[in-house]
C-alpha cells in the first residue's frame, strides 16, 4: 500500500522497526487482562503508535531542522514510554522474558536510530 502511495517516511528504518514494533504490541497485547484494557493495554498500543506517527510527522517538516529533531523528539519520547509499558507488562506477569527482551531491545534500536536522525537532520532533508 506504502508503494501505491508514496510514503516516503514508511521508507526510514526508524519508521519500518517502530512500525513492526507497534503491530507486535497490538497482537500480543490482546491476551493482556481485561482489567488492563483502558491502562496498560491502551497506553502501550498508543505510545507504541505514536512513535511512528511522530517520524511520519518529522518527516513531514524535515525542510525545517528545529520542527524536524522536534518531532522526532516526540517520537523518542514515546518510545521511552514503550519501554515504562514493556517493563510494567513483564513484572505483572503478561509477558515472558523473551517477549520482554525483544521488545526492549527493539525499543532501544529505534531510539538509537532516532538519536541518530535528531543528531543529522540535513541528511534528511
Amino acid at each position: 500500500m506504502e508503494k501505491r502511495f508514496n510514503l516516503r517516511y514508511t521508507e526510514l528504518l526508524a519508521y519500518k522497526k517502530a512500525f513492526e514494533l507497534a503491530v507486535d504490541i497490538f497482537e500480543v497485547s490482546k491476551s493482556f487482562p481485561k482489567e488492563e484494557r483502558y491502562s496498560l493495554t491502551d497506553q502501550i498500543r498508543r505510545a507504541s503508535r505514536s512513535v511512528c506517527a511522530n517520524i511520519a510527522e518529522g518527516y513531514r517538516k524535515r525542510r525545517y531542522p528545529k520542527h524536524f529533531i522536534s518531532k522526532l523528539s516526540d517520537s523518542d519520547a514515546e518510545n521511552a514510554e514503550v519501554q515504562v509499558w514493556t517493563q510494567f507488562a513483564y513484572r505483572f506477569g503478561y509477558i515472558p522474558v523473551g517477549q520482554h527482551d525483544t521488545w526492549l531491545e527493539n525499543s532501544v534500536e529505534v531510539g538509537s536510530l532516532l538519536g541518530y536522525m535528531m543528531d543529522n537532520p540535513d541528511k534528511f532533508k
